[in-house]
């Protein structure tokens, strides 16, 4: 509801994608979409919806991935990323980190190579990060406790 906290959220991202000369941004469904969308636009990227199976209308590459409570998965488009470019994989949040690593096998078995991972919130006590290995991950807010 703040337009000024908006604003500065979708810059940070921004400038965190510049610095990694992104091509695309990859969000996941659906709360990555609300920030992702806004980041691709503001720096001239194209955007990739990962969706939930059944969801995008073309053919689709899919990966599942194990929460806390049982299985999900997430596609994109075939087509969504080609010939090496630089994805931004985005989510508002990272908790234990697997839709992002998720989201980042997904973008690579595609095509693309990840040139970060940005996330609103940063929940570290759980060590998400480590779900993400050597690729680069910032964050706007990290958590440290409980």
């Amino acid at each position: 509801m703040d337009p000024a906290a908006l604003s500065h959220a979708i810059d940070a991202l921004a400038d965190y994608a510049r610095e990694r000369d992104v091509e695309l941004v990859a969000a996941a469904e659906a709360r990555g979409f609300i920030l992702g969308g806004a980041v691709a636009q503001r720096i001239g990227a194209g955007f990739i919806p990962a969706r939930k199976p059944g969801k995008l209308p073309w053919e689709t590459n899919s990966v599942e991935y194990v929460l806390e409570y049982g299985v999900d998965a997430l596609e994109i488009h075939r087509d969504a990323v080609a010939g090496g470019a630089r994805v931004l994989v985005h989510d508002d949040l990272i908790a234990t980190g697997g839709p992002a690593a998720a989201l980042c096998d997904l973008v690579e078995r595609t095509g693309g190579n990840v040139a970060g991972c940005a996330f609103v919130v940063e929940l570290a006590f759980l060590g998400g990060r480590s779900a993400l290995g050597e690729r680069d991950v910032h964050s706007l807010v990290v958590y440290e406790a409980e």
